[in-house]
């Protein structure tokens, strides 16, 4: 934004108005090195332009036009078949990373309708870094999750992974997932917007929020009945941890561009022993929810055992942060 000050602006008196209404200026001068202008940057508080006109000594303020206007006008909720995410309530979904058997996920479909999730996850297609590892069940994995969500009350999300599998994956799922490897997959985000469905946009591992934002555009552009954010930690340097849960996007997501985000704390640490602290912060953070990986055995699982929570860390897990979101 910029503010272009009147030929006989008193400068001194405009910046002290501009600070003062949460702004953050740099001065740009004119041939005769006076103030003509002030850059606004963009870490300032969000002022309306008709609101900096009334300050004595403005001229005219110059907006450049948002690279994401569809993001800018969507709604700061999304309604995924009667489950609002974003608003006063807090969501919650939780699954195994991988589909592995019609009975597994019978059994934690109930264990997390019971500890008061909304929503099923798990994963029907795999994208996994070796070939060689377990790539899913495919389309008899969304049948089997389907019906373990419908016995249970509880919304599906899960991912597709390619363009051949969107329409199969709309058949199914209440929410379609972008998994982080394909936020930047465009012709996916294309298809996967055409089916009209809400969608989840997970963060690319070295996305910025821009880059995020505009993913969220491109399913908004093709027709996705609303956009949710999903933090599931960026790369680092650090492997003490799997990846870094940025709280800082979550909050600038939730706070400044009043966008639903929710946080996975289980991709973020890659430890089970750091998923409940994790999911508080990004609660207190500003997330609309919380996604959670939960397996009966862990130790068995045919992906990402380390970080699922086994059945009775995940009552405990759920518990504590279905308390904190009411007391909040």
């Amino acid at each position: 934004m910029i503010i272009q000050l009147a030929p006989d602006a008193d400068t001194d008196l405009v910046k002290r108005a501009l600070v003062a209404a949460g702004l953050w200026v740099t001065a740009l001068h004119d041939g005769s090195r006076r103030v003509s202008h002030f850059s606004v940057s963009s870490a300032s508080s969000a002022v309306e332009a008709t609101d900096l006109l009334r300050i004595p000594g403005v001229a005219s303020v110059v907006s450049p036009a948002s690279a994401h206007p569809r993001v800018d006008a969507s709604p700061s909720t999304v309604d995924v078949r009667g489950v609002v995410v974003g608003g006063a309530s807090r969501v919650f979904m939780a699954g195994p990373c991988a589909v592995e058997s019609e009975s597994q996920i019978d059994a934690v479909a109930a264990r997390v309708a019971a500890g008061g999730a909304q929503l099923l996850r798990g994963g029907a297609f795999k994208p996994r870094s070796s070939p060689y590892a377990f790539q899913g069940h495919g389309e008899v994995a969304l049948r089997w999750m389907r019906r373990a969500a419908e016995a249970n009350g509880l919304r599906v999300v899960t991912e597709a992974l390619g363009e051949a599998d969107v329409a199969l994956v709309a058949e199914y799922a209440d929410l379609v997932q972008v998994g982080s490897r394909n936020m930047q997959n465009f012709s996916l985000l294309k298809a996967i917007g055409r089916t009209g469905r809400p969608v989840m946009l997970k963060r690319a591992m070295s996305a910025t929020v821009d880059e995020w934002l505009l993913a969220g555009e491109y399913l908004l552009e093709h027709g996705a009945a609303g956009v949710i954010y999903c933090e599931r930690g960026i790369r680092g340097f650090d492997h003490a941890t799997r990846n870094l849960l940025d709280l800082g996007a979550v909050a600038l997501l939730a706070h400044v561009h009043h966008l639903p985000v929710v946080v996975d704390p289980s991709h973020a640490t890659g430890r089970r022993d750091l998923v409940l602290p994790l999911a508080r912060a990004g609660l207190a953070a500003g997330a609309a929810g919380v996604m959670l990986e939960t397996h009966d055995d862990p130790g068995r699982a045919l992906s990402d055992g380390p970080q699922a929570l086994m059945p009775a860390e995940f009552s405990t897990v759920m518990a504590s942060l279905r308390a904190g979101s009411a007391e909040a």
